[in-house]
């Protein structure tokens, strides 16, 4: 009868690798599955008294010593999704799913209706979440709650151009006025903003004052709408700009503006001006860049994550900021953790505990965005094997067959 359970076993052997190989070409599909393979073991009776057997041992079957989870990576997909997000590497997503802990390779997510990133089951994303543009450096649900930007006061000013050393020198006995075009030389325009994210035009006005072999220098005046000075502007200056003879700044090149006071009952305000890298060159004057560290009120637009997980929000308003950061999960084993289904994985005694990092670091993998990460299930191998498999339950099957005739011979006796 043992040559009945030998075949019994390589039958329930031979099922349960159909049943792992059709559980792998079920979830070809499915993003971030991992393949598993049935590993099996030969089975021997155990001597009675540490006795040799005479003729050497016989087999007595097969058992699945353990089905081992493949976690080779996936081929990465490019989706229209910018939340989506795929691990390029090593590493799981960390989830919050129902108070519980669990990790998976599953990127595809969305926001809820509480602003929390969460996956098609619902689980919320943990990573380290920002307060005010600045990561916390702690660990929980990412909750995008900064759906809008608040402004920010326009306080300094960087204008760099080049100011045209050919430009004629304008009498003395002209006035400089803002609206006299004759009475300077250059002017440039660029929009700042008061602290109720009110925009307003400040205008510089550039006016040859000497120009001689050691130098030029110019004289900067400037004036900004929307104030409560006369007529709703306030004018001043001038600042002095002063070049070398190489066309490069020379000594002080900055001054401030105000202190304005703005007609809509926004805080009083100054705005610091700096030329740095300005040039007095022989060439058209030109501005090559204005830069302002004030902006208006803004919407979250959109969300867009890097590589290293960092999540910034884009605004309506052209600005951006830090809403947190994506971790990873790894573990000493990864073959040791237990499937949960719905593409979770629990850590258990065999895996080790967690250990959580940033990704591209400690041998974690990097994100990117706006992609998913396909099963690592190859269908071609997969169909080969679910054949050779079957032939294997078939022979099995045609073993318990043969016995069963040697048996009836025996019994015809």
């Amino acid at each position: 009868m043992s040559s009945f359970q030998t075949a019994l076993s390589g039958l329930r052997a031979a099922s349960t690798n159909l049943q792992v190989l059709g559980n792998n070409i079920a979830n070809a599909n499915t993003v971030g599955f991992k393949q598993s393979n049935a590993q099996f073991a030969d089975v021997y009776a155990q001597a009675i008294a540490g006795a040799a057997p005479q003729y050497g041992q016989v087999g007595i079957g097969t058992n699945v010593q353990t089905i081992a989870q493949q976690f080779s990576q996936g081929n990465i997909q490019t989706s229209n999704n910018p939340l989506d997000v795929a691990i390029n590497g090593a590493g799981f997503f960390k989830f919050d799913y129902n108070g519980s802990e669990v990790c998976g390779r599953n990127g595809q997510f969305q926001i809820d209706k509480e602003g929390y990133i969460v996956d098609g089951g619902g689980a919320k994303l943990i990573g380290t979440p920002a307060v005010s543009g600045a990561l916390t450096g702690g660990s929980g649900p990412l909750q995008i709650t900064a759906t809008s930007l608040a402004p920010k006061t326009t306080t300094s000013a960087t204008v760099e151009l080049n100011l045209n050393a050919n430009a004629p020198l304008i009498s003395s006995g002209t006035a400089f006025s803002i609206t006299d075009p004759k009475s300077y030389n250059y002017s440039t325009t660029t929009t700042v903003y008061d602290s109720l994210g009110t925009p307003h035009l400040m205008s510089t006005y550039f006016r040859l004052q000497t120009s001689g072999g050691t130098g030029q220098t110019w004289d900067v005046y400037y004036s900004v709408d929307g104030t409560t000075s006369s007529g709703g502007i306030t004018s001043g200056g001038p600042l002095t700009i002063q070049f070398s003879s190489t066309g490069t700044i020379s000594g002080t090149a900055s001054g401030s503006v105000g202190p304005l006071s703005w007609a809509d009952g926004a805080s009083g305000s100054t705005i610091a001006l700096d030329f740095a890298g300005s040039t007095n060159y022989y060439a058209p004057s030109a501005v090559n860049n204005i830069v302002n560290n004030g902006y208006g009120p803004g919407q979250l637009s959109n969300l867009a994550i890097d590589p290293s997980g960092i999540i910034f929000g884009r605004y309506t308003n052209g600005q951006s900021a830090i809403l947190g950061q994506v971790t990873l999960t790894n573990f000493r084993a990864p073959q040791g953790l237990q499937r949960l289904g719905n593409n979770y994985f629990a850590a258990t005694y065999q895996s080790g505990p967690p250990l959580t990092g940033v990704p591209e670091a400690a041998g974690l993998g990097s994100l990117q965005a706006g992609a998913i990460e396909q099963s690592n299930v190859e269908l071609e191998t997969q169909l080969v094997n679910l054949i050779v498999a079957q032939q294997a339950y078939q022979a099995n099957a045609q073993t318990i067959k043969t016995q069963q005739q040697v048996v009836q011979t025996l019994l015809n006796l």
